[in-house]
């Protein structure tokens, strides 16, 4: 079953789009925070996402590109405007499709099969090319490519720095153990001096100052370390 993600203000339409898909047999999630499209997008991880151009506080084009840092799951815009100019921003701004208001139901639905087929189908090289990534705190990490984004700014870290620091993300704000994360970076623990785990973390804190987040992972003494997650509201 698709999912399809709705990012449509006008609740009307919004609805009579999700009421005809999910007759079809897709799974249909909308929006209902304008702030946080992007945070949304990573939760749900949607197949295909239904955009709107005019949205409260930021645009649809703005929404797009976002989208595009995280995902290339296809994005079909729907909007009320008809000009070239914008059909042509609805692409550049990484659109697969664009649909104008008022439309035909049945065009929609055509349209959102054509783009799953293309992107997930027998017309697709890989269904996996869509991009594997979680969220913490407007952080977002890909354990495809061992890589960190945090306001925009990119850090790629070593295999066993990006290990230890997907083991604590799994358990945000929660005491991880030494012995857990030592499981987690070596097989053979028994052969591993407990002071490398030290080195390790404090090689990941180095790390993750230069993307001006400071103090996330606490040591708790004789337990183990915490991610405490909520760097979006320190200063760097």
């Amino acid at each position: 079953m698709y999912h399809i993600y709705i990012v449509e203000d006008d609740q009307q339409i919004r609805r009579i789009m999700a009421d005809h898909l999910e007759r079809y047999g897709y799974r249909v999630t909308w929006a209902e925070n304008f702030e946080t499209i992007k945070q949304e997008f990573v939760a749900i991880q949607p197949d295909l996402v239904l955009l709107d151009i005019n949205l409260p506080l930021y645009d649809g084009f703005y929404w797009c590109r976002q989208i595009r840092t995280v995902s290339n799951a296809p994005v079909l815009f729907i909007s009320a405007r008809t000009d070239d100019m914008n059909q042509v921003m609805a692409i550049e701004n990484g659109g697969d499709d664009y649909i104008t208001k008022p439309f035909h139901l049945e065009v929609l639905l055509a349209k959102v099969k054509s783009a799953l087929r293309r992107s997930y189908g027998e017309y697709a090289h890989a269904r996996d090319i869509q991009q594997t990534v979680r969220e913490l705190d407007n952080l977002y990490f890909y354990p495809d490519r061992n890589e960190l984004v945090y306001n925009d700014a990119k850090l790629e870290l070593t295999k066993k720095e990006f290990l230890l620091f997907q083991r604590l993300a799994e358990s945000p704000n929660v005491i991880v153990s030494r012995d857990e994360l030592l499981e987690t970076l070596w097989d053979e623990v028994d052969f591993v001096d407990d002071n490398t785990l030290s080195v390790n973390v404090t090689r990941l804190r180095k790390r993750l100052q230069e993307l001006g987040i400071t103090n996330a992972i606490q040591t708790i003494r004789g337990q183990g370390y915490r991610l405490d997650v909520n760097w979006g509201g320190r200063s760097s």
